[in-house]
């Protein structure tokens, strides 16, 4: 088998699986359907995008068609953009002004209207025959570039806002959802890095290089797309998003009054009361062992306004409320450790005791506050 046929072969299993990933993503049951549907129309895109490695070629009253596939690509980078922001924030919807993310593709279509889509046969033929040549495919690769690094950026812009949020407001399962993204975005990053290097090789190398290039595109391509979707079915949480009306702790502090310099200390005094008033509750009270326990129902619980208890928490105790609750369900899981009474309970089951739902996520805390693993404590203790 050459390597054309070789290259042929793998598109086509690449077009197959991406189409059927696709096509469940759009029948699957789940809350957020939004998101599964701007992922599925993705994985859509990026398969359209690999058939232009099919050595099957389009008839010739079909080549706007061809020209139409080569920059829908274009459309692939806003689909992940809005994707992210459908699964980071539960209340986000679409609107005619996401349009706008569609421009760098009319852009680049309106681009070829002079010398190719407004030309007769044999024009396009010439266009198409000298496709590597012209200078609307350098334009066209100079907007991917720009596109792919803005989006790229933008995503973990919108993943470090996310990521302040949660932590201020929410304990659990969504800070999965901020580590899943983030490691889809760095996979995105180098996929992309290695496409342009291999597109490079169009220029710089034999065709026998560039064609290996592609190969290695593709199956890194089809690898990637698997683990994303499969990763996504297979961990349902993380698909629970945050208000994106929720404000951060350093946003809601400039508007606190001024405070004069004589009532600083009964300031002081009042915030001391509130947050030994907090601990007693959180100590007596146990609301941590809630495993979805969020600063808005705490602050229905204790009634303190939840802007307050934000500020209190985050600013005046300097932690997250992640690492606020965290730090209660560690230490019930220390003394339950530590209790012979309970030395049969499993470490599984002590973390869904203690309010944990992951038991990743309950190693990395119990090893940041006590700088071993749940067993090893156990054993220390005993």
């Amino acid at each position: 088998m050459d390597k054309l046929s070789f290259l042929d072969g793998i598109a086509h299993i690449a077009v197959f699986v991406s189409l059927l990933l696709a096509l469940f993503l759009l029948t699957v049951k789940t809350e957020n359907k939004l998101a599964n549907r701007l992922f599925a129309w993705f994985i859509i895109f990026s398969a359209i995008d690999f058939t232009g490695l099919f050595t099957y070629s389009f008839p010739q009253k079909y080549a706007d068609l061809e020209l139409i596939r080569s920059t829908i690509c274009l459309l692939e980078m806003p689909l992940i953009y809005l994707y992210v922001l459908a699964v980071c924030y539960n209340d986000f919807r679409l609107k005619w002004k996401h349009l706008v993310y569609t421009l760098p593709f009319v852009v680049m279509n309106l681009v070829l209207v002079p010398r190719f889509y407004s030309q007769s046969g044999i024009a396009k033929e010439q266009f198409i025959a000298h496709f590597n040549q012209m200078p609307e495919v350098y334009f066209f690769q100079i907007l991917i570039e720009i596109q792919y690094w803005f989006y790229i950026i933008s995503i973990f812009l919108v993943l470090k806002k996310y990521r302040k949020i949660y932590l201020e407001n929410y304990t659990n399962p969504g800070y999965s959802t901020y580590k899943w993204l983030f490691q889809m975005n760095c996979v995105f990053a180098v996929m992309h890095s290695i496409t342009a290097s291999k597109n490079l090789l169009r220029y710089t190398a034999s065709r026998d290089v560039f064609l290996w290039g592609n190969v290695l595109m593709v199956c890194a391509a089809l690898v990637v797309i698997c683990w994303f979707v499969m990763k996504a079915l297979n961990h349902p949480e993380l698909f629970r998003g945050i208000n994106s009306n929720i404000a951060l702790t350093k946003d809601l502090l400039p508007r606190e009054s001024v405070v004069a310099p004589e009532k600083v200390n009964d300031l002081d005094e009042v915030t001391s009361s509130k947050i030994l008033a907090l601990k007693k509750y959180m100590t007596e009270k146990e609301p941590y062992l809630d495993p979805s326990l969020t600063i808005q129902e705490l602050s229905n619980q204790i009634n303190i306004p939840v802007r307050d208890l934000s500020v209190l928490i985050n600013h005046h105790m300097d932690q997250h409320f992640f690492d606020f609750v965290n730090e209660y369900r560690i230490q019930k899981a220390m003394n339950i450790l530590k209790d012979q009474s309970k030395s049969q309970l499993t470490v599984l089951e002590i973390l869904y005791e203690v309010g944990f739902n992951s038991k990743s996520s309950f190693n990395t805390s119990f090893k940041k506050y006590t700088n071993l693993t749940p067993t090893a404590y156990r054993n220390a203790s005993s």
